[in-house]
């Protein structure tokens, strides 16, 4: 797992470019050679911290099978990880989790570096790239439903927050999946905090499609 870890902080090195690109592109290839298998790129840490969670439940450690899942930190960073990961850098086999709405910079990009050509969505799924419907909090909500993600809430010791957000003025007229989904949003680390926490109480039944999906794939 340290390597996992040294590998995705030489990969978002390489990636950012700059005078360390050349000796994080070397040390990037190095790892990737003898530890990883399969480039998981997803927006941000939730959706790293849902993935990993979920496949603890389906008892696997993507870190022992070569798996590493790592965050742009943004859709829109899409094409720079591509251009290191993708068939003109280390040409690992790829997958990913996007949100409906940057699902263009992905397929773009895609696109760009070979990897298909004027892609529906059915062929992003294909290639191993999944698209959340709004993104992956309101996928999760949706699969709980709005009364188990406040347990969730109230297991996290955050009911009072949750309901003092409820009642700013430009929350108290949304539907309560809206301010779920919000209130998940507005502190660093909350998101990835109920990612985890939502993903432990899914029915594996019913887990949201995309994260499913992509686990199945990798």
């Amino acid at each position: 797992m340290d390597e996992l870890r040294r590998f995705s902080r030489a990969l978002v090195a390489w990636a950012a470019g700059g005078a360390e690109a050349d000796a994080a592109a070397g040390a990037a290839r190095e790892l990737a050679a003898d530890q990883v298998r399969t480039i998981v790129l997803v927006e941000g840490s939730s959706d790293q911290a849902a993935l990993e969670a979920l496949a603890t439940r389906h008892g696997r450690d993507l870190g022992a099978e070569g798996v590493t899942v790592v965050p742009l930190g943004g859709a829109t960073n899409i094409g720079r990880f591509l251009d290191v990961c993708g068939p003109a850098g280390l040409g690992l086999p790829l997958a990913g989790l996007c949100d409906i709405g940057e699902e263009r910079h992905f397929r773009r990009h895609l696109e760009r570096v070979g990897l298909g050509s004027a892609l529906t969505q059915d062929e992003l799924e294909a290639l191993g790239f999944q698209v959340c419907v709004a993104d992956l909090e309101d996928e999760l909500i949706r699969a709980l439903g709005a009364a188990c993600v406040q347990r969730v809430i109230e297991e996290q010791g955050e009911t009072r927050p949750f309901r003092t957000f409820q009642g700013q003025p430009a929350q108290r007229d949304r539907p309560v999946e809206h301010q779920l989904r919000r209130f998940m949003g507005t502190h660093s680390g909350r998101k990835a905090l109920y990612a985890r926490a939502l993903v432990a109480h899914l029915d594996l039944a019913h887990v949201p499609r995309p994260l499913e999906r992509l686990l199945t794939h990798v």
